[in-house]
């Protein structure tokens, strides 16, 4: 058939087929039918807020609807997952979900890494390290994957020296081989830490109550350089991992918008290897 005789379709032909190519987009963007609502358990303060600001505009665009469930303290998120009274929470590192899962035989896995506030040490006495003196009380986590960061992080600064050839990770307060500050380590939980300010010398606080309590990173006497071990994470429980609304989730948290909102909202946050790969492809 030559150029001149080609027929053309008809116009109500085009139009069906714009039509179906805006629904088959649509749908590879619409919310999971099976799971429609999302419910999201985290720490109050900036994980919880991250969720809020930048995660749940997200999903909901994507026809989701999203609620937050703030928890206080590191027990409960997990056995509220995984009993289903929530979909996903947001608090924990994997070393923090593979002991406490590991111990009470619970279902539930890593998904995605989250930007992260860093542990850090501050005091409300003294305006630097160097003010230290010996018998100085230091707060830290009682539990013991945070006090081992904590114990490293005295380490780095000179205050205690840890056994030779010690798993930084399993680092405990008897893997101190000298206390070269003579320093009084205190363990508390750590939503008390930041109350503990106005009674210790100094206090190491996890970055979500430390942002929660009203402290600011900058204003930390030391802060750690997280690395990927100590990044917190999505968490959800195994049966979910390959279901379309954990699929979504991951995506939003892998985003160029939530990206945006991590430099915007949540300066000095470490960001995941997702999001330096998106920095590097521009």
């Amino acid at each position: 058939m030559s150029q001149q005789t080609r027929t053309k379709p008809a116009s109500g032909v085009l139009f069906t087929a714009a039509v179906a190519g805006l629904f088959i987009a649509l749908a590879a963007h619409a919310a999971d039918p099976v799971k429609p609502d999302i419910v999201f358990g985290a720490t109050a303060g900036p994980y919880a807020d991250e969720i809020r600001v930048g995660i749940q505009p997200i999903l909901e665009k994507e026809g989701y609807h999203v609620k937050i469930v703030e928890f206080t303290d590191y027990i409960q998120p997990n056995f509220a997952l995984a009993k289903g009274d929530i979909d996903v929470n947001v608090f924990q590192h994997i070393v923090y979900l593979t002991k406490f899962s590991t111990e009470n035989h619970l279902a539930i896995t890593d998904v995605v890494k989250v930007p992260t506030a860093p542990i850090a040490l501050y005091s409300h006495k003294h305006a630097s390290l160097a003010e230290v003196k010996e018998g100085a009380t230091v707060a830290l986590p009682n539990d013991p994957t945070n006090a081992a960061r904590a114990l490293v992080l005295l380490q780095q600064i000179g205050w205690v020296k840890l056994k030779e050839g010690v798993d930084p990770i399993r680092a405990s307060e008897s893997d101190v081989a000298v206390n070269i500050k003579k320093i009084k380590l205190i363990p508390l939980e750590a939503a008390q830490l930041p109350r503990s300010l106005d009674d210790t010398d100094y206090s190491f606080i996890n970055g979500n109550f430390a942002l929660a309590a009203g402290l600011k990173l900058p204003d930390a006497l030391a802060l750690e350089k997280t690395g990927p071990t100590y990044q917190n994470l999505v968490a959800v429980r195994s049966a979910d991992k390959d279901k379309q609304f954990v699929k979504d989730i991951a995506d939003a948290y892998r985003s160029p918008a939530f990206l945006a909102v991590t430099k915007k909202s949540f300066p000095g946050f470490v960001e995941t290897d997702d999001q330096l790969k998106l920095e590097a492809q521009r």
